[in-house]
């Protein structure tokens, strides 16, 4: 199969193509499984949707056990001093 177009590569891409060639793969084989491999779907994608009201009662109670970290870090740290 004669090449239909020709792209630069960097070394380290190459050496990570080469890498994962498999036996009797061409460069643009190696490609076309990597990005079938990636092009799978995010594993959110659709998976467990939440209303807004959820999302955000999600994102408030993230804020607020971030908050709870940071005050118990500078507790500690001043109970050290």
């Amino acid at each position: 199969m004669a090449a239909e177009e020709q792209i630069r590569v960097s070394g380290r891409v190459k050496r990570e193509i080469e890498r994962r060639r498999r036996e009797g793969e061409s460069y643009n084989d190696v490609l076309e499984r990597i990005l079938d491999e990636n092009d799978t779907g995010d594993f959110y994608d659709g998976f467990g949707r939440w209303s807004d009201e959820e999302a955000e009662r999600v994102r408030e109670e993230r804020r607020k056990a971030k908050e709870k970290r940071k005050r118990r870090m500078r507790e500690r740290v001043e109970d050290a001093a």
